[in-house]
């Protein structure tokens, strides 16, 4: 798995880039690939792949978050939805090690207390097909000015973005892979 965490400049993210090849086309990178980059993020009813959302009338928005898109060649969405629990997952053990602090994972976001004891949302992430691919977007808080509901940000939490997005990725990759090569080292069971 391809991955690299894009520093150039920000990218403001609506759900248009969760599309076939858009990691290719803009970061020509080929095949199976995860890309971290930071950036604003305002997703519109109109742009929502999750209905759940939509049929809350629940946009998304934050003034700054880093944004990790997977893409994986395979049509598979319910292999891509434990992809994607194995990425929240992940998440969850590095920052609980990077902030010392109690992560909850609820599904596929993940929650710290805030400073008044009440739970705050620090992730969005969501699964989908397209015609060529399966992908994931997941988005965490950097900064929480504005957010519809109560969030969490890294920044509070004193995080180190690019340490933790690029041990994220490096570890959300040397995961797939070693999945990936674990098919391949047992012998068929017959009877």
């Amino acid at each position: 798995m391809k991955i690299l965490f894009y520093t150039e400049e920000p990218i403001h993210y609506d759900g248009h880039q969760l599309a076939p090849h858009w990691l290719y086309r803009r970061f020509d990178l080929l095949g199976d690939t995860a890309v971290a980059f930071t950036g604003s993020c305002r997703v519109e009813i109109g742009e929502m792949v999750d209905i759940e959302d939509v049929k809350a009338d629940a946009p998304i928005y934050s003034s700054l978050m880093l944004h990790i898109i997977a893409e994986f060649f395979s049509a598979d969405l319910h292999l891509t939805v434990y992809r994607q629990r194995l990425l929240i997952v992940l998440a969850k053990e590095i920052l609980e090690v990077q902030t010392g602090r109690q992560v909850t994972r609820r599904g596929d976001d993940l929650y710290l207390d805030r400073p008044d004891g009440t739970p705050g949302k620090l992730s969005v992430s969501i699964a989908t097909a397209s015609v060529a691919s399966t992908l994931i977007h997941t988005g965490f808080n950097i900064q929480t000015a504005g957010t519809p509901v109560a969030t969490v940000g890294l920044e509070e939490l004193q995080v180190d973005i690019p340490r933790f997005a690029e041990e994220l990725l490096r570890r959300y990759a040397a995961e797939i892979d070693d999945i990936w090569d674990a098919r391949c080292k047992v012998r068929a069971v017959v009877e």
